[in-house]
């Protein structure tokens, strides 16, 4: 008998690291013990050790579509613990001492954009898209994408996305700088084996140097911006918009939000 994988599992072989997201029936959308899981496989490996790159990728026909609404409603009242646990994966991406890759296949929605711009390289096979989809169900962006994609893409287009929850298809999120390489599907796996193997095959030490100096250049705000997600989401997720929104997301209509 084959035991089933866990919901997160990682592998590592030959210097490549790999966290897969494995809840494929529920399109990779996260609980917060999963969250929690991602931040464990990386931080597993974070000192020292033979990784040479990682990458974070969905099992299936997406990526991640961002939280488990249907886990939130069964866990009782909102609590702070999801949103924690999306902010230390983005904590754990960003700190971990060798390049990390976004494998992003499918959907990559909600908090699954916060992990794909988390990485450090973001590649996406080119029948993908990015969608910030929280203020479809009364909340706003969490995980750090209040910065991540503003540091990617500017206010103006950070704005649009996070406001109108508009999909993003994967070779405009390349036009636009939110990502760095968007691939042919029936290629794809290709193009990201060559990918690794040219960061597994490189310096180590100058690509933690060249990784932590960009990021600490560019993501001035992500430390803040995690402090006003959670601050803001956990007033969010108890205003009678949030439940409107899962009912409606649930009733799969239209929600009618207060004024």
């Amino acid at each position: 008998m084959t035991t089933p994988r866990p919901d997160v599992y990682s592998t590592l072989e030959n210097g490549v690291l790999r966290v897969v997201i494995n809840r494929p029936h529920r399109m990779n959308a996260l609980t917060t013990e999963s969250l929690r899981d991602i931040v464990t496989a990386f931080d597993d490996h974070a000192h020292g050790g033979p990784v040479r790159v990682a990458v974070l990728e969905g099992a299936g026909r997406a990526f991640c579509t961002g939280a488990d609404l249907a886990d939130a409603v069964l866990s009782g009242p909102p609590s702070a613990d999801t949103i924690d646990a999306a902010n230390d994966v983005a904590r754990a991406i960003r700190s971990f001492p060798a390049p990390v890759i976004a494998a992003v296949r499918g959907p990559a929605a909600g908090v699954g954009v916060s992990l794909a711009l988390a990485c450090d390289l973001t590649v996406a096979a080119e029948s993908s898209y990015f969608l910030l989809a929280f203020t479809k169900v009364g909340l706003m962006p969490d995980g750090g994408a209040t910065a991540l994609v503003a540091a990617s893409i500017g206010r103006a287009r950070a704005m649009r996305m996070a406001l109108l929850a508009e999909k993003l298809p994967a070779r405009d999120a390349f036009d636009s700088g939110l990502i760095s390489q968007v691939c042919p599907d029936d290629t794809f796996d290709d193009e990201l084996a060559v990918l690794i193997q040219s960061l597994s095959g490189g310096p180590g030490k100058a690509f933690h140097q060249t990784k932590d100096a960009i990021n600490d250049a560019t993501l001035t705000e992500l430390e803040s911006a995690f402090e006003r997600e959670r601050a803001g989401q956990i007033s969010l997720l108890v205003s009678a918009d949030f439940a409107e929104g899962v009912a409606a997301f649930q009733g799969k209509r239209a929600a009618v939000f207060s004024r």
